[in-house]
């Protein structure tokens, strides 16, 4: 577990940009924290580190899943609107990401399960200010 400070939107994504250039395709990343803490800005910063655009990147909120090219396919879901657990399990991301593509879920405590292999969870939490603390549990 690692857990790090960062003052500002910029560097929040900066931390997800070095996390996403060292995944090589297969990986979950699945993001928790209340709402307003990052977990956007950070699959921001995922797609620039896999090599998507980062300018693509919005809170699929409406759209529960979206996809960005990369060097690896940038699969981004957002769990936010499901009412309850077993919705995600209709939603095939267990599919997801194959051999060249990575999963960024945000909201993935609403996940009944976690069957990746390769994941790492994200919690961003408000530290005050711009700062968010960023903890990573497990390795890609």
């Amino acid at each position: 577990m690692r857990s790090l400070v960062t003052a500002s939107e910029s560097e929040t994504e900066e931390l997800a940009a070095a996390l996403g250039a060292g995944l090589s395709g297969g990986e979950a990343v699945l993001l928790s924290g209340e709402l307003g803490s990052g977990k956007t800005v950070f699959v921001r910063g995922l797609a620039r580190g896999v090599g998507a655009d980062p300018g693509e990147v919005a809170s699929p909120t409406f759209v529960l899943l979206t996809s960005y090219p990369g060097r690896l396919t940038l699969h981004h879901a957002d769990l936010y609107r499901l009412e309850s657990f077993g919705e995600a399990d209709d939603l095939g991301l267990e599919e997801l990401p194959g051999a060249h593509g990575v999963l960024a879920v945000e909201w993935a405590e609403r996940l009944a399960h976690a069957p990746w292999e390769r994941k790492v969870r994200v919690v961003l939490e408000h530290a005050g200010g711009e700062h968010r603390r960023v903890t990573l549990v497990g390795e890609p």
